[in-house]
Parts: C-alpha cells; sequence; structure tokens
C-alpha cells in the first residue's frame, strides 16, 4: 500500500518555516517569531504543532521541558514534494505548462531569468 503524503496546511508551513530558518525551538519561541507578523495565541501554536507532530510534519523531544520541535523532513524536499503534488494535481504531470504559466503571471527579473537559462544549459548539456 502507498504511504499517502500530508500536505502542510498554510499555518503549517508558516511554523515549518520559522523551524527551518532558527532550528529546533519551543513552542513559545515559534509563537513568539509568528506574533511578530500576525497575532498568533500561544494555543493556537501548541495545537497546530500537536497536529504537525501526529501528522509526521515534525518531531518533538519529549526528554526535556520545555519540548523542542523541529522539522523532520528539510525546506528543499518538502517544496520538491509540494511542487510535484501541484504538478500532478494542476498541470496533469506537464512541466512545460507549470513552467509557461508561472513565467506568464509576472515579468521575471533579469537575476531570475539568468538562473532559468543556467539550469536549461546545465539540461541541454546532459542531452548531449
Amino acid at each position: 500500500m502507498t504511504k499517502k503524503r500530508l500536505q502542510p496546511t498554510k499555518a503549517e508551513l508558516a511554523i515549518l518555516r520559522v523551524l527551518w530558518t532558527q532550528g529546533p525551538m519551543s513552542v513559545r519561541s515559534v509563537q513568539t517569531i509568528l506574533d511578530q507578523s500576525r497575532p498568533t495565541g500561544y494555543t493556537t501554536v501548541l495545537k497546530t504543532m500537536q497536529i504537525m507532530a501526529d501528522k509526521g510534519l515534525v518531531e518533538r523531544d519529549d526528554t526535556v521541558r520545555p519540548q523542542i520541535y523541529r522539522a523532520r523532513h528539510s525546506e528543499d524536499r518538502t517544496q520538491k514534494q509540494l511542487l510535484t503534488d501541484l504538478i500532478q494535481r494542476v498541470y496533469g504531470g506537464s512541466v512545460k505548462a507549470l513552467v509557461l504559466h508561472a513565467i506568464g503571471t509576472r515579468k521575471p527579473s533579469a537575476e531570475d531569468l539568468e538562473a532559468i537559462e543556467k539550469l536549461l544549459d546545465r539540461f541541454a548539456g546532459e542531452k548531449k
């Protein structure tokens, strides 16, 4: 049986971003950081992080007080998983459709275009 990957919600992604940038921390520390950009209650963050632990998105160290949470997977792995799911569900598996839609949404910066060119050159070099 294939194990279904659980997708993080918007609130869960906000918590994961804090853990990815700051490293393992307590619920209170996460709540303090989130509260700087948008008022967030401690119990809301606590419950969300408990759900995230149940879903396997974070790991909790119960051997210390306060308990310390850390992201179970890296930011890169999570982004790739979410993007793969998006490509399949929204674009029927077409990377081309995703890229054309993404570029057509707004004008890419010179830096974006340079990074895209380098990536395309790398792929072109692999096919030779």
